[in-house]
């Protein structure tokens, strides 16, 4: 008796572990580069005004998105990683996904830039507009799979705020350099999210295609995303080094 209790007792405390999964997990993908964030290099502490005006910004919009999609069946939250607990339909860890993962993501743009030097790339204006109408086009098509339509229209929005906000960014190696070294832990953290799985997604919305356990649609999502995150984070950043060199002008 005193061994079926014991057992009961393991499964349960191994259940209420696992409902905090998620969070822990978007925890820890905060955790290291906030550490880091005081490297004398780097200094991305003062760069810190930006990046919370776009995480706030990344949050509201791509937040009501998940929740959006999630009202729709589009995708779903394994109880067994997440917990009952909702709000507006979404779990805290996808919650803190919206935090951790602007975070981390402009902390890697930060220390590219810090450490490897940048180099103007030729990107012409009518390649921007061709990935454009492609992006646009694509998502009218495939509206009906209501998460890949959705998410390529997506991309050519960021495109375009990209486009507007920090054209500069466009021909930065280091900016399309640092996008490209976010895909590692990406690909590390959304394997296990769609490994286990703790996000469920319901293929009737999306064209099934996955690279091995993550959809092709949510490496759309995280471009979208960054390059979002990384447009207002410069943009901001732009905007706060301009007030400073205006005041340094008024004080001399």
């Amino acid at each position: 008796m005193d061994s079926v209790v014991r057992n009961a007792t393991l499964h349960t405390i191994n259940r209420e572990g696992n409902y905090m999964f998620y969070a822990v997990l978007t925890i820890v993908v905060l955790a290291i580069p906030l550490a880091l964030s005081f490297d004398k290099r780097v200094a991305f502490y003062k760069s810190w005004p930006a990046v919370f005006r776009a995480i706030l910004v990344v949050l509201i919009i791509f937040g009501g998105w998940d929740v959006w999609k999630t009202s729709l069946g589009v995708w779903s939250f394994n109880d067994s990683y997440v917990g009952p607990w909702r709000f507006l339909g979404l779990p805290l860890g996808e919650w803190l996904f919206f935090i951790a993962v602007p975070y981390a993501c402009i902390f890697i743009l930060a220390c590219v830039r810090s450490y490897v030097p940048d180099r103007r790339i030729p990107f012409p204006d009518w390649l921007w507009m061709i990935l454009l109408v492609l992006c646009i086009a694509g998502g009218i098509l495939l509206f009906h799979l209501i998460y890949t339509g959705v998410v390529l229209i997506s991309v050519a929005l960021a495109l375009l705020l990209l486009r507007v906000l920090t054209p500069q960014d466009l021909r930065s190696r280091n900016f399309w350099l640092a996008l490209g070294l976010t895909y590692i832990p990406f690909c590390i953290v959304n394997g296990i999210l769609t490994g286990l799985p703790v996000v469920l997604y319901n293929n009737r919305h999306n064209t099934a295609i996955r690279l091995g356990p993550i959809p092709l649609e949510d490496f759309l999502f995280s471009l979208s995303l960054l390059l979002v995150s990384f447009s207002l984070f410069d943009w901001w950043n732009t905007k706060t080094e301009e007030r400073r060199r205006g005041l340094i002008r008024t004080t001399y």
